[in-house]
């Protein structure tokens, strides 16, 4: 069903709504603001209504918005017929028949050699943001094998754990993947808890870890790894697979020195630069140690800043309730809407400008 000119997108809903799956096209090239409120009513609400989205005018922050209101699909005018093919017939292929999802997972690891600073916050936080921006799968893995807090700052108690899961790797798929990681609430972030045994940890090999993501990646679209305080070889393996590390610091001589170091043995371990970024956590803006002082201790720039709120914090993690809900207005809990927004737009853009470099 096109959707272009002036519509009645009551009666365009209701029709929708009547069919057990369909195909909806919209034409943004006026009325962009109004139509992208109908394409995320239609996308949010309808689960099989597949949607393209066209228009006479894209760039980068058009296809961004668009991604964002829930349409996978898009399409510069005037169409260029073999893509529309390839367009329907993968629409077609995701309506009516069962295709094994292509891998454009990305995962993050949150890590800090020095404990308390506040990566388990920001992992859970992150997690649970990037699963209500982007509406897809998001895997939250708890690697601190030995003493693990996810479960206590989400207030889970989960039937099962990352031992058991890695037990029974070889009959493994996606039915049996969701039913051991435990939901939270009713949104699509899917938790992975520690063992709740020392023994349990010490049977986890390296390879399993590798094995564990890989079968992970053709499920969830993000995972975010809370990564354990260490560098043993388990760590390591979920570090090299990881796509992005947040090295979470503080603005402290003893932190960051540590933080000084993890940077040497990532570049040792062969590590890309821009694949480990900085977060800098708690951060006031008349601290003694200023930002810029943090850059020039770490020999590189930030790339974010959390701020400091303890009382919201705090309230947060007594609680085992995320930040937006005890305040969605917060300063802290804002600053993890706009981090996970942040990624999903990055992680948007570097799809669309290799899929229309050739058209912007």
């Amino acid at each position: 069903m096109p959707v272009e000119g002036s519509v009645d997108y009551f009666e365009v809903y209701d029709i929708l709504l009547s069919f057990d799956k369909s195909f909806l096209v919209v034409d943004i090239s006026d009325n962009c603001d109004e139509k992208l409120e109908f394409v995320l009513r239609v996308s949010q609400n309808i689960q099989n209504c597949r949607v393209l989205v066209l228009s006479d005018n894209p760039s980068v922050d058009l296809i961004v918005r668009v991604m964002r209101a829930g349409a996978k699909e898009f399409l510069p005018l005037p169409l260029i017929k073999s893509e529309f093919c390839d367009v329907l017939n993968k629409i077609h292929n995701s309506l009516f028949c069962v295709a094994k999802k292509d891998s454009k997972c990305r995962i993050i690891s949150v890590f800090s050699n020095k404990g308390g600073i506040g990566k388990t916050s920001i992992a859970s936080n992150l997690a649970l943001e990037l699963a209500k921006i982007s509406k897809e799968k998001v895997a939250l893995i708890d690697l601190n094998f030995q003493l693990g807090d996810i479960t206590t700052f989400m207030d889970l108690k989960p039937s099962f754990n990352i031992s058991y899961m890695l037990q029974n790797l070889d009959r493994m798929n996606e039915d049996f993947l969701l039913s051991t990681l435990e939901q939270y609430k009713r949104t699509s972030l899917y938790v992975l808890a520690d063992p709740p045994f020392f023994k349990q940890a010490d049977d986890i090999t390296p390879n399993q870890i590798t094995k564990l993501f890989t079968m992970l990646k053709d499920t969830f679209s993000y995972i975010i790894v809370d990564a354990e305080a260490s560098f043993d070889a388990k760590n390591i393996a979920a570090l090299t697979e990881s796509d992005l590390i947040f090295l979470v610091t503080v603005a402290n001589l003893p932190a960051l020195r540590n933080s000084q170091r993890c940077l040497e043995l990532f570049e040792r371990l062969g590590f890309d630069s821009d694949k480990t970024q900085i977060i800098l956590n708690r951060y006031m803006e008349n601290d003694e140690i200023s930002e810029q002082d943090v850059e020039s201790v770490m020999g590189k720039k930030i790339y974010w800043k959390i701020p400091n709120n303890y009382f919201t914090m705090m309230s947060s993690i007594n609680k085992g309730i995320p930040v937006s809900d005890i305040n969605p207005d917060s300063n802290v809990a804002l600053s993890y809407k706009n981090l996970a927004l942040h990624l999903t737009d990055s992680v948007y853009r570097n799809d669309l400008i290799k899929k229309y470099e050739n058209i912007l």
